[in-house]
């Protein structure tokens, strides 16, 4: 004896929809080697399902949490950022002797050659890597260092 289910008559719709929708769901309906009628099925049939909201925000909650920890990934470079230029200008003032004025004259005149060369120096290195931020461990925290340079030099 076999046993055969019918399957229920689907019922038909007409709609109207925007040409660009349209566009839309034909283009998307021939990628997917599908007939339209079964994508737009399947569309409406997300758009009415109960869980549709909260497929949505669980979406949304992802993307807001990638968004958030790339947030925090940026906070903390720029603090190192911050903190690696204040140790460097202080490092620098107190180890750098200001110049005599004929020899500052000198300096003044050279400073624009010698911005040229850091500028492409740093485009090198941008270029080719590695980057700080890639050789500074992700572990990293941004916690008072045991031994600062300030200490040494204020």
């Amino acid at each position: 004896m076999t046993t055969v289910t019918a399957r229920k008559k689907k019922a038909q719709i007409s709609v109207y929809l925007d040409p660009d929708v349209m566009t839309m769901l034909a283009d998307y309906a021939a990628r997917r080697d599908q007939p339209q009628s079964l994508i737009a099925e399947a569309a409406i049939a997300s758009f009415l399902s109960p869980d549709a909201a909260e497929r949505r925000e669980a979406v949304l909650t992802k993307r807001l949490d990638q968004i958030d920890r790339r947030m925090t990934r940026m906070e903390r470079d720029v603090g190192i950022a911050v903190e690696t230029l204040a140790v460097f200008i202080k490092f620098w003032l107190a180890t750098t002797p200001s110049l005599p004025e004929p020899a500052a004259q000198a300096a003044r005149a050279k400073a624009s050659e010698r911005y040229d060369a850091f500028v492409v120096a740093l485009g090198r290195r941008l270029a080719k890597g590695p980057k700080l931020q890639q050789e500074i461990s992700e572990d990293v925290t941004m916690s008072p260092p045991h031994n600062d340079l300030s200490d040494r030099h204020e």
